[in-house]
């Protein structure tokens, strides 16, 4: 839920009118003030479940945003942690809160890394990205990756058909199809582009071994199947 202090409706209006960068850097100052911001719910138990795959030693939040992630990596790696994203004002705000981390100014479909890192983690950022571009990011961060290393990720279940997350979801999507359809800068933002299959397969395609691990903490739906998993993508030695 949105509190007093977070955005007001005409903030959020000229940052929906903004590109992806300029809406992430108007929005920054107030961010963890919205529903945006990943859960710290999400948070602890992704970091739970990575705690097992360890020891890591160098950590990268891929779309580091204001830096959520990076508290994770914090609690992961034993040296170097580093977040990227392309907006300054997200990164202002990163720095702000994180001051013993590093950051870097990139597109994440150009990262200028090294294969260095052990583990790296992505929180709520794929909306952003058309689905076409998904294999070219994921091969930026299996790059990114030594042998061996782990890239991370929670999914949520998608919900039912004719339930209002449902509707809620495509309702949304809809809207900004609209929008970017006749108002430029184009937003991207999409809820319904990230089948988990096509992922998977996307994955698998450009060197990693996936499996996935449900986060049992945050519950399961009445058919018993988890309501979030984290995708555990393993660059092949």
């Amino acid at each position: 839920m949105f509190t007093s202090q977070g955005p007001t409706l005409r903030e959020l209006a000229v940052q929906a009118l903004s590109s992806v960068e300029r809406g992430y850097d108007l929005l920054a100052p107030k961010f963890d003030l919205t529903p945006f911001r990943t859960p710290d719910r999400i948070l602890d138990e992704t970091a739970g479940a990575l705690r097992a795959l360890g020891p890591f030693r160098h950590g990268l939040d891929v779309c580091c945003g204001t830096g959520a992630g990076v508290r994770v990596l914090r609690e992961l790696c034993g040296e170097r942690v580093v977040g990227v994203d392309f907006s300054a004002g997200m990164l202002r705000e990163a720095r702000r809160a994180h001051p013993g981390a590093g950051w870097v100014r990139a597109d994440v479909r150009a990262l200028p890394f090294r294969p260095v890192f052990d583990l790296a983690v992505s929180f709520g950022a794929f909306g952003h990205f058309l689905p076409r571009e998904r294999p070219g990011l994921f091969a930026q961060v299996h790059s990114a990756l030594r042998p061996g290393g782990v890239f991370a990720f929670p999914v949520g279940a998608p919900p039912h058909f004719g339930t209002l997350p449902y509707w809620v979801m495509l309702g949304f999507d809809t809207v900004m199809r609209v929008r970017n359809r006749v108002w430029r800068p184009r937003f991207v933002m999409y809820y319904r582009t990230f089948p988990l299959g096509a992922v998977l397969a996307e994955l698998r395609q450009v060197g990693f071994d996936v499996e996935l691990t449900p986060l049992d903490g945050l519950g399961r739906r009445p058919d018993g199947t988890p309501r979030c998993a984290m995708v555990v993508a393993r660059r092949r030695a």
